[in-house]
């Protein structure tokens, strides 16, 4: 099996380490120092679960570079500001592909394989949900630092994920658990709930996510961001896994926070760095499918506006 990542952050480098445990082939589209860091050191994984290593991992620094009518899946783990790009070069490119080639996408978010059904069929595009945590200590290595749920994978376009057994058997065997699943959307909904109520806000303020439970005003507005996801979800068509907004808080306060108080998040991080945060796939998406469907998203709107407004200082 021959595999083409792209995007060697830790999600990336975690994946990829783990299926070519499993006997995989992977290649991995990386540029300026990450490309120098893989290409002196090859790939690692580091933390919770097995460890490995593996030398030797082949860079391509150029789309041209890369061999033609050769890879099974092509990963993209990339951060989802690069989407518009990466499916354009793919676009371009499309002799690096076999026939059946599929597409995963790790990435945060919701509604990221938009970029790329612009340019390839719904039975090639697939996505995952990835809420184990992955960090990039170096630009080489991959430490896993939370697990909570299986990764899982599907198609928010309906095809089979039972296509996808193979990558899923192979993860898994690697010691993170991996499954497939017919229900992707209402997962990734679970997880947009979790990330667009904690990540801008902690960002904002600076603050791990426990500490946002810890005040009568961020917690009030996690819950109005809570409310209006659960609106946009009804109308735009698409399920999640509560029945209502207060079924979701009741795990969200007594669990799901709990479980990560300490966590800073990636918006966080991407602040701290002055680089262009995902905002737009997460609460940037709540407000597009809100107002498409007359839903107010007054809410995710001011802090959606807030990131917004620091990024544009950097």
């Amino acid at each position: 099996m021959n595999i083409l990542l792209i995007g060697a952050g830790g999600v990336g480098l975690g994946i990829a380490s783990s299926v070519i445990s499993q006997g995989a082939e992977v290649s991995i589209y990386a540029t300026g120092e990450t490309a120098k860091a893989i290409k002196k050191n090859g790939i690692r994984r580091t933390g919770l679960f097995t460890h490995y290593s593996f030398e030797n991992v082949p860079v391509f620094e150029s789309y041209a570079d890369i061999p033609k009518d050769y890879f099974d899946y092509i990963f993209i783990a990339s951060k989802t500001t690069a989407n518009a790009e990466i499916a354009k070069n793919l676009n371009e490119n499309r002799l690096i592909f076999k026939q059946d080639t599929k597409i995963i996408i790790f990435q945060n978010g919701f509604g990221n394989d938009d970029y790329y059904l612009k340019y390839f069929p719904k039975e090639q595009v697939f996505v995952a949900r990835v809420i184990t945590g992955f960090t990039r200590p170096e630009r080489h290595i991959s430490e896993v630092t939370v697990y909570t749920e299986p990764i899982l994978l599907g198609s928010l376009q309906k095809e089979d994920p039972e296509q996808l057994t193979e990558i899923a058997e192979m993860i898994t065997a690697s010691g993170i658990n991996c499954e497939v699943t017919d229900e992707i959307d209402k997962y990734l909904w679970a997880k947009m709930l979790y990330n667009c109520s904690l990540n801008p806000l902690g960002a904002i303020l600076d603050v791990t996510y426990g500490k946002l439970t810890e005040n009568d005003y961020t917690i009030e507005i996690m819950n109005r961001i809570i409310d209006e996801i659960f609106d946009v979800i009804k109308a735009s068509g698409y399920e999640t896994l509560w029945d209502s907004p207060d079924d979701y808080r009741k795990l969200f306060y007594s669990k799901l926070v709990p479980d990560t108080y300490n966590h800073y998040s990636s918006t966080h991080q991407d602040i701290q760095r002055k680089i262009k945060t995902e905002i737009d796939s997460l609460n940037g998406k709540v407000i597009e499918l809100g107002e498409k469907n007359s839903i107010d998203v007054s809410t995710n709107k001011i802090i959606y506006n807030l990131i917004k407004a620091i990024e544009n200082e950097f």
